[in-house]
């Protein structure tokens, strides 16, 4: 149960905010021991009405995750408790769904379990990669260091994602846009220019007839047409869902000209980072790359990794078990086989990290380079189809009069 409260410090600061527990006593009895004076409590569904139920639609943003860690790591380092650190956070944070997130984080630390199982209860907010880094540093007594190693991760995946998801929003927009308009042209428009020409009683030319002729499929079959869209799309949503669905579509995602490449590149540098962040902080090579397989994001990569673990388990080296598989380059095998006879896999590891990181950078860069001048060349060459097929034999009519 939610509840919404409202209480003082012992210093008269008046606080807000909400607090989730099986019972109001429960709730209560928290908020008590945090040293809050409790001025009124409520169930949230009742004080919120319709605006509590929105609430079960929000969701903690990468974003928060990544400034949470970085006030952790600041925070441990000033040797801040971690009751009173989370207690700070959980005051300040402005996302509804991160602060009842953390409260009940502190709750279940009061109640004498690890910090990582408290965060283990709630996998929705913080991954399995996260509570296993967060869990070897109270075992190796560094957790400060932790959530430093975390603060920097999250920062580099999140920038990363952040450049390659923006670099697909231009190019996506154009391209709804392009379909949207020619559709709109092809119902409305050239209906209408159709019938001045065949008013005319002219001849019509072959590339205009093949014109108007998709123009009358639109208008007669359009709503099939939808309909059937609407369909494939849930049925494509619905497969993709399954396991066969999301490596089907992993496999298109890395097959797609020019943009499979930089989806390539950004996937081997989240696994190389992540590996060389959960291998610099104590956690062994096998629940490294499992860790790795839980949050890579592409089920190509996770069922290479999750198959790298049982090779390495029979007795196979890392480099070994990656050098069989295509989608891994041959550069990242023979340097993680230098890093392995070395004894120098986590810097190997980081090298490779930051190299495949550029890499989604200059990719990007290019790809935005690109697209301005393609979509200027498509757009032109869309707009000169219609004018010669349309326009110009109207415009012979006119010259005819």
């Amino acid at each position: 149960m939610l509840y919404k409260y409202v209480a003082t410090t012992p210093e008269g600061e008046k606080r807000a905010g909400e607090i989730e527990a099986a019972t109001l006593e429960i709730a209560i009895g928290s908020l008590q021991t945090r040293n809050l004076i409790i001025v009124s409590i409520q169930p949230a569904e009742k004080a919120g009405g319709f605006l509590g139920k929105i609430r079960l639609f929000q969701r903690v943003k990468d974003r928060d995750i990544v400034i949470l860690s970085r006030q952790l790591s600041t925070l441990f380092e000033a040797k801040i408790p971690a009751m009173e650190s989370f207690r700070l956070l959980a005051d300040e944070t402005e996302n509804p769904v991160l602060r009842t997130t953390l409260a009940e984080v502190i709750d279940d630390i009061h109640g004498g379990i690890s910090m990582s199982q408290a965060m283990a209860r709630h996998p929705n907010v913080f991954s399995k990669f996260y509570v296993g880094m967060v869990r070897s540093g109270e075992e190796s007594g560094k957790i400060d260091e932790t959530f430093s190693y975390l603060a920097d991760y999250l920062e580099r995946s999140y920038e990363l994602a952040s450049k390659a998801r923006n670099a697909l929003i231009y190019p996506s927009f154009i391209i709804f846009a392009l379909v949207t308009v020619l559709i709109l042209m092809m119902v409305f428009v050239i209906p209408k220019l159709t019938a001045i020409l065949k008013e005319a009683g002219q001849d019509i030319p072959i590339y205009t007839q093949i014109i108007i002729g998709i123009s009358n499929f639109f208008r007669d079959f359009g709503i099939f047409i939808l309909f059937g869209a609407v369909i494939a799309i849930v049925f494509l949503w619905r497969y993709a869902k399954t396991e066969s669905g999301r490596m089907a579509v992993s496999r298109f995602q890395l097959d797609i000209p020019l943009i499979g490449a930089l989806y390539k590149k950004f996937y081997l540098s989240r696994i190389t980072d992540n590996l060389e962040t959960s291998l610099s902080n104590g956690i062994s090579a096998v629940r490294a790359l499992e860790i790795a397989a839980d949050v890579v994001g592409n089920s190509v990569y996770n069922k290479i990794l999750l198959d790298s673990v049982d090779e390495i388990k029979g007795g196979s080296s890392l480099s070994k078990t990656l050098a069989k598989y295509e989608d891994i380059p041959a550069i990242v095998s023979q340097m993680v086989k230098i890093g392995e006879e070395t004894g120098k896999l986590n810097f190997i590891l980081k090298t490779l990290g930051r190299f495949y990181k550029r890499e989604v950078d200059n990719a990007v860069d290019t790809l935005i380079s690109l697209i301005e001048p393609a979509m200027i060349i498509t757009l032109g060459v869309a707009v000169g189809i219609f004018i010669v097929a349309i326009i110009g034999p109207i415009y012979n009519i006119t010259a005819g009069i």
